[in-house]
């Protein structure tokens, strides 16, 4: 017989004998289990049932033996109860909405956590699905209808701290603000001076928690970077996850000025210059005590300063190049091109495509106790102990060609120029392959061949190119399906022959297609994988490198010699189910007509 609701009005707690027996009417615990866990379970354990459950690490029955993890077993009480199952999203949840509800003292005493608002309705997330004393109470006070959904107790008891921990914060940070004043003024200047009046200290408890609360779920979310966008009166705060940008919050321009500051000043920045773009860095811990560090750029728009903080994880900036997206034919052309003593490779493609990352985790795959690696940077990315590592300064002229002239004083093995941007850096770059170096950098260029044609155009001879340039990679990044709720999809005929023409492929029934689940935050991509463009310059290319050279005519000689152009490698992706081809298609540039 079914378990159903108690009548409205009633205090009956979720025990963990009622949990068990929920479960075994879902079919996701045996009898034999059920016993189990009353003989091992500690009957003085105060922890909520779910939790209590979860950490006896049991598999459920049936097929797919799934793991009873707390999310697991909260969906499958929610659905024995005929309650909806929410899974805690913090990015997608208006915190100063639903934190304006109810007191967090009322809400603490009976653990729920109101999650969605509107005009009509209220949804409410409880790790009880019996007790609903509060939720008549409630309905007459906010005149609205109340939903109730179950939710992850765990999750519940955290953001009920955290979500009335950061209201706090930022109603105390506004009430130390002027805003009034602001709305008064049109011309832009006067705004974004008039912006420091009353603003709190960037030391100020409130502002340091926010801080400490908008990193902490950066790092959390898997953001890349973090963007504080200025506002006439309501500022954004954005996380990049994906590649994608995401609103978090929404903040008063006042106390995000305020912040804006508190985070220079961690960056050693000057806080009081606000009129000048500056670079800085942090280094901070996540959550598990790992180091991270964060790259700082402020620049002034009209209502204040912007600040991106791009996040560095060294555990995701120097990667084993299989879990960057390498294929074993493109780890096969890589390994013979940087296992070469002397010569140029390039990386090439557009900003945040991951050439940063591949350059790196080649650096690392190369660097040994008896090699000497010395770098050029502009920043530098992240500080690896294997290398030495130097950083443009302009002020100081130091660019990268000098950058480049000292590091071949100090006896390197391998050198990694940050950038090729003119024709001083490229020569020196050159004029140090040539003297028995290996030289890796970075390029500007849609494709591998065109990196050959933008190194003529600055004025590097095609005598020099010929005798130095080992291989380019060109690379992109696109997002991976999630691997949870990935789903079969039929793949449109015409624009798979568009992407993979003329090269052969063999053209699967269906494809895998984007089906979104709450790991995923419903867009049915989780995480990115790169694809790569390897040309190896061996003798007949290097031999095609003229003046008069149609950069045409060196991509047909480097397909014939087995480069596989990066929509042959978006294809392959997609035949193996990781990602789309719409996802492939925004990415890659479009063929040669």
């Amino acid at each position: 017989m079914a378990t159903r609701l108690d009548a409205p009005g009633t205090r009956t707690a979720i025990t963990l004998d009622l949990t068990i027996r929920l479960l075994l009417e879902q079919g996701a615990l045996s009898t034999a289990q059920a016993q189990q866990v009353k003989k091992s379970v500690n009957l003085d354990d105060t922890r909520h049932p779910f939790v209590q459950l979860a950490d006896l690490g049991l598999r459920a029955t049936g097929a797919n033996r799934e793991p009873l993890t707390l999310e697991n077993i909260t969906r499958l009480v929610a659905g024995a109860c005929h309650m909806d199952y929410f899974r805690i999203d913090p990015l997608k949840i208006n915190v100063e909405a639903v934190t304006a509800l109810v007191s967090q003292a009322y809400a603490t005493r009976f653990q729920f956590l109101p999650v969605l608002v509107n005009e009509l309705e209220v949804t409410i997330a409880t790790g009880e699905p019996f007790a609903n004393e509060w939720e008549a109470e409630i309905g007459r006070v906010l005149k609205r209808r109340i939903t109730r959904v179950l939710a992850n107790p765990r999750d519940i008891e955290r953001y009920l701290r955290e979500f009335y921990g950061v209201s706090r914060s930022i109603s105390g940070a506004t009430s130390k603000s002027t805003l009034t004043a602001r709305s008064l003024v049109n011309n832009f200047e006067q705004l974004t001076e008039l912006g420091a009046v009353g603003e709190p200290d960037a030391n100020d408890r409130h502002i340091v928690h926010l801080v400490d609360w908008l990193l902490q779920y950066a790092f959390e979310q898997r953001a890349s970077d973090i963007h504080i966008e200025p506002r006439r009166e309501q500022s954004n705060i954005r996380f990049r996850i994906d590649g994608v940008l995401h609103l978090i919050h929404q903040l008063p321009t006042a106390v995000i000025s305020a912040i804006t500051s508190r985070i220079k000043s961690l960056g050693r920045m000057d806080v009081a210059d606000k009129r000048r773009p500056q670079d800085g860095r942090v280094r901070t811990k996540v959550p598990n005590g790992q180091e991270v560090e964060l790259r700082l750029s402020t620049m002034p728009t009209t209502f204040g300063e912007k600040l991106v903080m791009r996040i560095f994880d060294p555990d995701k900036l120097a990667q084993p190049f299989e879990q960057l997206g390498f294929t074993p034919h493109d780890l096969g052309l890589w390994n013979d091109i940087v296992g070469q003593p002397h010569g140029v490779m390039l990386v090439t493609g557009p900003t945040g495509s991951g050439k940063t990352t591949t350059l790196y985790s080649a650096l690392k795959r190369l660097a040994r106790p008896e090699i000497n690696v010395c770098t050029i940077e502009d920043p530098i990315e992240m500080i690896e102990p294997q290398f030495n590592q130097m950083q443009v300064q302009s002020a100081l002229d130091i660019d990268f060609a000098s950058g480049v002239r000292t590091l071949l004083r100090q006896d390197p093995d391998i050198i990694m120029v940050g950038e090729v941007r003119d024709r001083e850096t490229a020569d020196v770059a050159i004029q140090a392959a040539l003297t028995g170096h290996l030289v890796l950098s970075t390029l500007h260029t849609n494709d591998a061949p065109s990196a050959v044609t933008r190194l003529m155009d600055i004025g590097v001879q095609p005598f020099l190119i010929s005798a130095t340039l080992l291989g380019v990679v060109a690379q992109r990044l696109i997002r991976t399906l999630c691997p949870l709720c990935k789903r079969p999809g039929t793949l449109l005929p015409d624009a798979w022959h568009a992407l993979v023409a003329p090269h052969r492929i063999a053209v699967p029934a269906t494809v895998m297609g984007p089906q979104g689940c709450d790991e995923c935050r419903h867009t049915g991509y989780r995480g990115r994988a790169g694809i790569y463009e390897i040309m190896r310059l061996g003798e007949t290319l290097s031999g095609l490198i003229k003046a008069d050279m149609q950069t045409q005519q060196l991509r047909q000689a480097a397909l014939k010699g087995g480069m596989r152009p990066l929509r042959l490698a978006g294809a392959i992706k997609i035949a193996d189910g990781l990602t789309t081809l719409e996802e492939v298609l925004s990415v890659v540039p479009p063929p040669e007509r």
